[in-house]
């Protein structure tokens, strides 16, 4: 009645418990010759896997013991052992975790004791109280400190469990000083990794006491909200024989209320003595006892029958014999496919390691060098016409900091004006004002350099004048000479004194800025060879690989490519200065502009070819040109001869040759900034790539280089023998998960 009472709850937890014993029978009865084969073989597959590979995360499960200290996790496992043992591990307990394989071999009279070497991975049988040391010298070797590398025994016995479960140090609520509390605090984070991982099924030790007070149990729902992977294991259950009545048993088996539906538990007493005594009957009859006194106490206290599979230690043991094979079964197809595909990638590394063994021969080594450098000089003219797809990318905002940044010290003028109090202001500038194309985009190559030519432009057209030309300064500059000094004489003067320089100046800004964004293109360059597509180059992607791989080679061919860059800028700025002087010292070249004009009315394609090949329209086009030129003159030499010659006038020339000072100058400058992609072309992008690939092609090693190389070779040699060992630990793995598969279909298809 008071089951009644209680509501649906028990009858619910009773289907789930009943229907998992049920699997487990039918499990059991259909795979009994597969199951110890199958422990063997997965855990086996798992050691070699995360020892040997060095590979954690992998689909393969497992029990994990959790639990406060003197909660009896340690009885439990000499329970799923069938025999006492005691892992001397000092006064600090466990540091580390201990993986138990538990293999039940009934042909044998007696347990065997086995502990996994660390290095060669092989399991070697000890007796009981070697391994109990062994185990215990792994512990203390910690000292005060933890680690999640684990200690692996294995024990075959007639008396055991068939599973294997991983015994996690114990959560510690009590510390007695300062280094207690921090190893206290360790062990906590330790568990907590192994409870995060999702394919780890946890095991939870509490007291058999008030559900709402079990405190391992709320650290497993912070991980497992809905209990999908947390099995609780209620020990001491005698300790409440006294406390349960007919109508209390029910509620308390599902805890009051304070435990989910769906969270399978267990209540269970385990074999205990007085401490310091031996145990007064065998171990095995001692569990056989409190198994059968459990259910007799439970039965006797009106619990239904349907509750009976959630209690006593042998209903345990049996839900995790089935509930682990059931796992492994399930697990052989994921570890089978990761392994696979392991193996896929392991044999791409070792082409790979194989082929720059073959590239760094000494026989070889200079022309692979070149042929790399060759490859990276040709990738590099794609990314300038533009590649889909290629990183890095970055935004001009992102671009010009990362400028300012690596350029931080030097003297050369990174602000356009001086009324740009920071590179934010400049920024602000070009993004709201001047509305550079393209600003917020990511991008690298070919667009990235027009963008950068947009904003070298920008910062060309604030150049002005150095300072105001005064009365004095003309004075001063028409002096007296043997031959006439014309006021033409006086305007050049000023101009390559007052305006030359701070052109100079910021044409200076425009060669760092095409430098600086040539190296950047490097690592895109790299990119590109390595995932871009190029059917019509094949070298690409085993170039990129060896330069990938070997920082050696990399490093040499970037610094070639970055001393090619410097080479550039100092050509680039000597080409661009040698114009500037000449364009000051004759600015009226300039100032005479185009000789032709262009009427687009009366524009066609048909007309272009009919002027290109008409003589007589190409007889009448040069006079005009030149009479065009000659107007333009006429203006200038008016301008010049309205300019006073009389001392008396003075202050009115002064006046005239400002306005004309500041307007050639003006349009010098205009026409600089209107060509300054035409300049970065002609002076710095096409002579680089030009120049590039011969730099690349005439590489040479220097003795350092080649000791370099051979000690990169020496390490190849050693990779690819690792490689080699680890490809044969994963096809003998892969060999026995295949075999173990075909034999159980074999198995199948008799029956």
């Amino acid at each position: 009645q008071a089951q009644i009472a209680y509501g649906r709850r028990p009858r619910v937890l009773a289907s789930v418990v009943a229907h998992a014993w049920r699997s487990w029978a039918a499990a059991a009865m259909s795979n009994i010759g597969n199951k110890t084969e199958l422990l063997n073989l997965l855990g086996d597959v798992k050691a070699r896997v995360q020892d040997k590979l060095g590979i954690v995360d992998f689909p393969m499960p497992q029990f994990i013991l959790i639990g406060k200290q003197s909660v009896g996790k340690s009885r439990l496992i000499e329970a799923l052992a069938g025999e006492t043992f005691n892992f001397i591990s000092g006064s600090l307990g466990s540091r580390r975790p201990t993986v138990l394989e538990f293999r039940n071999v009934a042909q044998l009279k007696e347990s065997q004791w086995y502990v996994r070497d660390a290095e060669s991975g092989q399991w070697n049988m000890h007796p009981t109280a070697q391994v109990m040391n062994i185990v215990g010298q792994r512990h203390n070797e910690l000292g005060k400190n933890v680690s999640k590398d684990p200690v692996y025994v294995r024990i075959e016995s007639p008396a055991c469990v068939d599973m294997q479960i991983v015994d996690l140090p114990g959560f510690r609520d009590f510390s007695l000083d300062g280094d207690s509390q921090v190893l206290a605090e360790r062990i906590e984070e330790l568990d907590l990794s192994f409870m995060r991982e999702k394919r780890n099924v946890m095991l939870v030790v509490e007291q058999a006491g008030d559900a709402a007070t079990m405190s391992s149990l709320q650290r497993a729902r912070e991980f497992d909200p809905e209990f999908k992977r947390t099995i609780l294991i209620r020990n001491k259950l005698d300790k409440y024989y006294q406390d349960l009545t007919p109508e209390n048993v029910g509620p308390w088996v599902d805890g009051h209320g304070d435990l989910p539906q769906g969270l399978i538990r267990f209540a269970l007493t385990l074999p205990h003595w007085t401490d310091g005594e031996r145990p007064p009957k065998p171990f095995r009859d001692l569990l056989e006892e409190v198994n059968t006194e459990d259910l007799r106490q439970m039965s006797g206290k009106g619990l239904n029958p349907k509750w009976l599979p959630c209690i006593g230690f042998k209903h345990f043991s049996g839900f995790m014999e089935n509930k682990i094979e059931r796992m492994f079964a399930e697990s052989i197809s994921p570890v089978l496919g990761d392994l696979t595909e392991l193996k896929r990638k392991h044999d791409r590394e070792l082409e790979a390691l194989e082929q720059e063994i073959i590239d760094t021969d000494p026989t070889r080594l200079l022309t692979t060098t070149r042929n790399c450098g060759m490859s990276f000089a040709g990738a590099l003219q794609q990314v300038m016409g533009g590649v889909l797809g290629a990183k890095p990318c970055m935004t001009f905002e992102a671009e010009l900091k990362a400028f300012n940044e690596h350029h931080i010290g030097n003297n050369f003028t990174k602000l356009p004006s001086e009324d740009f109090m920071s590179l934010a202001d400049y920024l602000e500038y070009l993004r709201d004002e001047a509305q550079l194309p393209t600003y917020d985009l990511e991008l690298n190559g070919g667009a990235a350099f027009r963008r950068t030519m947009n904003e070298v432009e920008i910062f060309l057209r604030f150049s002005e004048i150095a300072g105001e030309i005064k009365k004095r300064d003309v004075i001063q500059a028409r002096g007296v000479s043997m031959g006439s000094l014309t006021w033409r004489d006086v305007v050049v003067k000023l101009l390559s004194n007052e305006a030359h320089y701070p052109l100079q100046q910021r044409v200076q800004y425009v060669g760092e800025r095409i430098r600086w964004f040539f190296e950047q293109q490097k690592d895109v360059v790299l990119d590109f060879m390595l995932n871009g597509e190029n059917p019509d180059k094949p070298n690409y992607k085993r170039h990129a690989r060896v330069m990938k791989d070997n920082e050696i080679t990399r490093t040499l061919l970037y610094s070639t490519y970055d001393a090619t860059c410097r080479r550039q800028l100092q050509q680039f700025m000597e080409l661009f200065e040698s114009m500037l002087t000449s364009t000051f010292s004759n600015p009226w070249v300039f100032l005479k502009g185009a000789t032709a004009g262009i009427d687009f009315a009366d524009v066609s394609p048909e007309k272009v070819a009919m002027d290109a090949d008409s003589v007589s329209v190409t007889k009448a086009r040069i006079p005009e040109e030149i009479k065009s030129r000659s107007s333009t003159e006429q203006v200038l030499a008016r301008w010049l001869n309205d300019i006073p010659t009389e001392d008396t006038k003075i202050d009115d020339a002064v006046d005239k040759v400002q306005m004309l000072v500041l307007k050639t100058y003006s349009f010098i400058r205009s026409q600089v900034c209107d060509q300054v992609e035409l300049f970065a072309e002609s002076f710095f992008k096409v002579p680089m790539l030009r120049r590039l690939d011969a730099a690349m092609s005439e590489i040479e090693l220097s003795p350092q280089d080649s000791a370099n190389f051979e000690a990169r070779r020496v390490r190849l040699e050693s990779e690819k023998k690792l490689k080699l060992s680890q490809a044969a630990e994963i096809n003998d793995c892969v060999d026995k998960i295949q075999g173990f598969k075909l034999k159980c279909e074999a198995r199948t298809l008799r029956r």
